[in-house]
C-alpha cells in the first residue's frame, strides 16, 4: 500500500488544530453539531422509551461486524425497496468506509475527479490499481462526460464521484447523472458515490436519487456528521443492492474497524428516528447563511468569484488578487481559518490556485463571516492595486 501525506496537514498546522484551532473557523465542513441533550430531547418528544432505556442499559460488548440489525434497519428506511438491512454495512464514520470500498474494488483501473476530498481521490491509489484523474471545470465544477468516455478502458472497474460535490457544493443535473450511470452500466463499472451531503439540498434544488437505489452496481457512502450534525457519533455506512458486493466489502472490512460502538449505534438510531426535524433545522441554518454569503460575494465581486452552491454545507470561492495559500496564511494571522486549494489536490495548477473552501453550516457562521469582511476591508486598497496590475 502506497499511502500519501494528508493534503490538509499543512492546513492543520496553519490553523493550529492541535492546540484548539483558530477562533473564527470558516473551514468546517459539517452542519451545526447536535448536543447529547438535544438528541435525548428529540427521543423523549417522540416518546421512544425503549430507545432511551436501551441507551442507558446497553451492554458494553462487541457489536456485530458491519453493525447491529436495528441500526441497519433504520438506515435501510432511507432508501427504496431494493435496500434491506442486509444491503447496509456500518462503519465508524465515512473515511474508513471509502477506504474499504476502494480496497474491495479498485485493484485495476479507477476513474476519479479532481480537485476533491482526498479520500475520494486517493483511496483507489492506496488499493494498488492505476488511477485516471479527470479535472473538473473550475467555472462549473461539473463532470465532462466526454472526458469520462475517453478515460474508460477495458480495465476500468471502479469510478468514484462525490455528489453533492465537496468543496464547491454543486450538484449534477439529473440527466447527466443518469447518463454517467448508463456509461458505468454499459462498461460494467462499479460506481462509488460519496453522498455525505445528500439531504442537504438548498431551497429549490432537486435531490438526486441515491446511487444505491439507482444503479445495481452503485455504492452509496454516508456519514452522520454532515446532514445531521452528528460528528461525534462517528457512524457512517455503505449501501448497495448487490449482495455479492456486500460480501466482498464485509471481507475487507473484517481487517479494519469492523465493530462500531454500541452507544454510537443507539445515538445513530436516535438521529434517524428524528431525522426530518433535525434536517429541517440544519437546512434553515444553511439557507440563511447562504444569503449572507451571496451578499458578501456581491459586495466584493472585484476580489472574489464563485459558482453558487446548491447543496451541502461548503462552497469554493476564488480569491482573484492572491493565491489561496497566501490568503490562508494572512487570515490565520488574524484568527480566521479557511481551507486553501492545496487541501483538495496533490498539485494545484493556476486554474485553481485562488480557490479556498468555506463552510457555512454552523450557527456561528454570521460572526465568522463578519470577521472575514473586516479583513477584506483592511485589504481593499492593496487588492485593488493588484487587480489593476493584472489587467
Amino acid at each position: 500500500m502506497n499511502l500519501t501525506q494528508p493534503w490538509s496537514k499543512a492546513h492543520k498546522r496553519m490553523t493550529k488544530t492541535s492546540s484548539g484551532g483558530l477562533p473564527y473557523s470558516l473551514s468546517n465542513s459539517f452542519t451545526a453539531p447536535l448536543t447529547s441533550a438535544e438528541l435525548l430531547q428529540h427521543t423523549e418528544s417522540r416518546q421512544d422509551a425503549d430507545l432511551l432505556s436501551l441507551y442507558s442499559n446497553h451492554p458494553l460488548t462487541y457489536t456485530p461486524n458491519g453493525g447491529s440489525l436495528d441500526l441497519r434497519q433504520d438506515i435501510s428506511n432511507l432508501y427504496g425497496p431494493q435496500i434491506s438491512p442486509d444491503n447496509v454495512l456500518v462503519f465508524p464514520g465515512a473515511q474508513v468506509a471509502l477506504q474499504t470500498s476502494s480496497f474491495a474494488f479498485a485493484s485495476e483501473h479507477t476513474i476519479v475527479f479532481t480537485p476533491g476530498y482526498q479520500s475520494t481521490v486517493e483511496c483507489p491509489k492506496h488499493a494498488g490499481g492505476s488511477v485516471t484523474s479527470i479535472p473538473l471545470d473550475p467555472k462549473t465544477f461539473q463532470i465532462d462526460l466526454e472526458k469520462v468516455k475517453e478515460a474508460i478502458t477495458s480495465k476500468t472497474k471502479y469510478m468514484v464521484i462525490n455528489q453533492p460535490y465537496n468543496p464547491a457544493g454543486t450538484l449534477m443535473p439529473l440527466s447527466e447523472y443518469t447518463e454517467l450511470i448508463s456509461l458505468c452500466r454499459e462498461n460494467d463499472i462499479i460506481l462509488s458515490s460519496d453522498e455525505v451531503y445528500r439531504l442537504l439540498e438548498h431551497e429549490g434544488t432537486e435531490r438526486l436519487p441515491s446511487v444505491a437505489d439507482f444503479y445495481e452496481k452503485g455504492i452509496s457512502c454516508v456519514t452522520m456528521s454532515k446532514p445531521w450534525g452528528g460528528c461525534g457519533i462517528t457512524i457512517g455506512w455503505l449501501v448497495c443492492q448487490d449482495e455479492g458486493m456486500i460480501e466482498r466489502l464485509k471481507d475487507v472490512q473484517y481487517f479494519g474497524t469492523a465493530c462500531p460502538a454500541r452507544a454510537s449505534e443507539i445515538q445513530g438510531m436516535m438521529v434517524l428516528r428524528s431525522s426530518e426535524v433535525i434536517l429541517e433545522e440544519r437546512r434553515k441554518i444553511l439557507n440563511d447563511n447562504k444569503k449572507l454569503l451571496i451578499s458578501f460575494i456581491d459586495k466584493y465581486s472585484d476580489f472574489f468569484a464563485w459558482t453558487p452552491p446548491s447543496a451541502g454545507a461548503t462552497c469554493f470561492i476564488n480569491c482573484l488578487p492572491i493565491t489561496s495559500s497566501q490568503l490562508g496564511l494572512e487570515l490565520a494571522e488574524v484568527g480566521i481559518g479557511v481551507k486553501p486549494a492545496y487541501c483538495f489536490a496533490e498539485k494545484v495548477d493556476a486554474s485553481f490556485s485562488g480557490f479556498f473552501r468555506v463552510g457555512f453550516g454552523e450557527r456561528e457562521f454570521p460572526e465568522r463571516l463578519a470577521k472575514l469582511e473586516e479583513f477584506v476591508e483592511s485589504k481593499k486598497e492593496i487588492w485593488a492595486e493588484i487587480m489593476k496590475s493584472k489587467k
